[in-house]
């Protein structure tokens, strides 16, 4: 193979630290995000049952149409309460399919190495 399969080796280690140098910068961007999000929302998520609570023991003391109104008020906070914990839940599913990504992708090149050094 000669100075042909020198060249594809020095082409395959630098495409491997770039993979590495961009696949562990992007891990730690999706990595920090998560933590911040999830951490936001830890911080947070408690407010609703809170709020819940709060929302059933001033409801006896409203007239009807405001509970109604209040009610539906509630519904949206939980709406937005469970839209929050999808959004940490799929970027815990990003992290999770950028980490398995990163290895596929440094396992092709570490085949693609061993079929050029045979």
């Amino acid at each position: 193979m000669g100075l042909f399969g020198v060249n594809i080796r020095k082409i395959l280690k630098e495409i491997r630290r770039t993979s590495e140098y961009y696949s562990n910068d992007l891990s730690k961007d999706i990595n920090d995000s998560f933590e911040d999000l999830k951490s936001d929302y830890d911080e947070t998520s408690g407010v609703v049952p809170e709020f819940e609570q709060f929302v059933n023991e001033l409801k006896p003391k409203l007239d009807s149409k405001d509970a109604v109104k209040l009610e539906a008020f509630t519904k949206k906070i939980s709406k937005i309460n469970r839209n929050a914990w999808n959004g940490v839940e799929a970027l815990y599913t990003l992290k999770r399919y950028q980490q398995k990504n990163s290895t596929e992708t440094l396992r092709d090149i570490d085949e693609l190495e061993l079929e050029i050094t045979s």
